[in-house]
């Protein structure tokens, strides 16, 4: 199983990035997708999550409102739009799969994508 995030980069307070998640070595639809994120001497937090259909999605108070994630399970793809970027949503930002079934949970992380906001 792998997931590869792409789409971090540097961009000025206000701006917008769009950061994506390819899947692969597991079918997408059957796992609960989110978008993590850690700051320099911060704990890993939640930034948003969406359910396997992607009907339900839920986001930290900090980003709602300005970001929205999504998923394509026919892509095997998650994506993070961010706009109206600060300063403090400076982050590794890290794809996260998890399933539970029969007991059992799976979960997996990507690598992390930095993103930098200059004010």
């Amino acid at each position: 199983v792998q997931l590869v995030e792409t789409g971090g980069g540097s961009v000025q307070s206000g701006g917008s990035l769009r950061l994506s998640c390819v899947a692969s070595g597991l079918t997408l639809s059957w796992y609960v997708m989110s978008w993590y994120r850690q700051a320099p001497g911060k704990e890993r937090e939640l930034v948003a999550r969406t359910t396997t259909a992607g009907g339900s999605t839920n986001y930290a108070d900090s980003v709602k409102g300005r970001f929205a994630i999504s998923r394509d399970n026919a892509k095997n793809t998650v994506y993070l739009q961010m706009n109206s970027l600060k300063p403090e949503d400076t982050a590794v930002y890290y794809c996260n799969a998890n399933r539970r079934a029969l007991g059992n949970e799976f979960d997996y992380w990507g690598q992390g994508t930095q993103v930098t906001v200059s004010s």
